[in-house]
């Protein structure tokens, strides 16, 4: 039952009967502390019963078309029969020269064909990543996650049966993250550091100042970093969409060659259904060679061992058709006739109206400056209000049709504070937004 309705009658924009009764049937002991797909599955059951249709903030999926270019040489793929071949594990050759081309005029960075990947979504490239690197030596045997971070991460660790180790990085921005840092890698047990760059949930964005210690204390302890790109380019305070053409995708890839990226094709590219994304390993990664390997692969060298051992066991390659669709995609924005990020400035340009209407009804910015600078508007935001804890919040807004999640999910230590997510909120929305938020804030008056 909402927090409010234990006082006093109030009209709700949704009933309260009808959540109190969907959270029943569901057997949610508490909404804020449940997962993202069962918040879904929730709003999903409340939305059919009161024929209100919800703010949905909770899942950070794609909210445009696909990218057209792509669907058509899908089509063609298919056409020409390409879905009676199985590809090759390693990439069909023109997506890994796609590849290649695309790190060194977008990310300013050089990596040989052999590094470039294709994998099923960057889900499939971290699952194998993890499972290969923690068994290259065996006193480094644990990842550390710079958090607050993507949950699934963490529950791929613990399907594999790895350790991890994790700090939520608000309290140790600019050159508080090198003593931070240098304290668990002096330890020798880190294996290897993965953080997001755009972050999910909170979109702060590590400084060159920030890349540059992670990147010399990676060299310095040989921890391989593990470069979340799912938001690629989305930091649309710098347009690095020219190709070969200064600004670049900020990373740490400037500063050591310790380094493996996993790039998505389903926020940039809006192509999340095809499950297709980009493991790019550094040639010195890549030539990393271990006896250690052998106990689980035929190859002593990680590269070959991810490949043909950890790839090869988990998806034997990805979808045939898909490879075409993205190596399309690449060739155009290397050639400079596809700015892939012209479309997803939309996800910032709501950001900003909608962080406005939130700021205006008694909401705070949590996570709110990258050092010195206020964060861009783009994908995600998080949010907080007085007086309640996050899972409070999560649990309130049911009442009132908005879903989000709670930061406690994340690994975050902002316990007050929820991720919102842009994408799939509708223009014809807003207004709709403002009238909830107001009535939010008229019922849950700040003291």
């Amino acid at each position: 039952m909402s927090l409010i309705a234990k006082n006093i009658e109030t009209d709700t924009p949704i009933k309260s009967k009808i959540v109190d009764q969907k959270i029943a049937l569901n057997k949610i002991p508490n909404v804020g502390k449940a997962s993202i797909r069962v918040i879904k599955k929730l709003v999903d059951d409340i939305e059919k019963e009161s024929g209100e249709k919800f703010i949905r903030m909770e899942m950070g999926i794609p909210g445009l078309p696909p990218t057209q270019i792509g669907v058509k040489a899908e089509i063609e793929a298919l056409e020409n029969g390409c879905a009676a071949l199985y590809p090759d594990i390693h990439g069909i050759p023109p997506l890994k020269t796609e590849i290649k081309k695309f790190v060194k005029n977008f990310l300013n960075a050089d990596v040989d064909e052999r590094g470039c990947i294709p994998t099923v979504g960057s889900m499939l490239g971290g699952f194998a990543t993890f499972m290969t690197i923690n068994r290259i030596d065996p006193k480094k045997d644990t990842t550390l996650f710079i958090d607050p971070g993507f949950p699934v991460h963490k529950q791929q660790m613990r399907v594999l049966g790895l350790k991890w180790e994790s700090f939520d990085v608000y309290d140790y921005r600019g050159d508080k993250l090198r003593e931070k840092l240098e304290s668990y890698f002096s330890k020798g047990n880190i294996s290897s550091v993965l953080y997001s760059n755009p972050n999910n949930p909170s979109w702060i964005c590590f400084t060159e100042k920030e890349l540059q210690i992670i990147g010399e204390l990676a060299t310095k302890y040989g921890v391989i970093i593990l470069e979340d790109l799912a938001y690629f380019g989305m930091d649309f305070r710098n347009d690095i969409s020219k190709p070969g053409q200064a600004p670049f995708q900020p990373s740490a890839t400037k500063y050591t060659d310790n380094y493996i990226l996993f790039i998505s094709s389903s926020k940039a590219f809006s192509y999340a259904g095809q499950r297709i994304g980009m493991l790019v390993m550094s040639d010195k990664v890549f030539e990393i060679q271990s006896e250690h390997l052998l106990k689980y692969y035929v190859y002593d060298t990680v590269g070959m061992a991810m490949i043909y051992g950890s790839i090869y066991s988990l998806s034997s390659g990805t979808a045939h058709s898909a490879q075409y669709a993205l190596t399309a995609i690449l060739k155009a924005a290397n050639n400079g006739e596809f700015n892939f990020l012209d479309e997803v400035k939309e996800y910032g340009e709501k950001a900003k109206i909608m962080k406005k209407m939130f700021l205006d009804n008694g909401f705070e910015i949590v996570y709110d400056m990258d050092e010195d600078h206020p964060i861009a508007d783009g994908f995600y935001f998080t949010v907080s209000y007085p007086g309640l804890s996050g899972n409070e919040l999560i649990s309130e807004f049911m009442y009132y049709g908005i879903s989000a999640i709670s930061l406690s999910t994340t690994g975050s230590e902002r316990f007050e504070g929820i991720r919102a997510c842009t994408s799939l909120i509708q223009r014809s929305q807003l207004p709709d937004l403002e009238y909830r938020l107001k009535k939010f804030n008229e019922h849950h008056p700040i003291s």
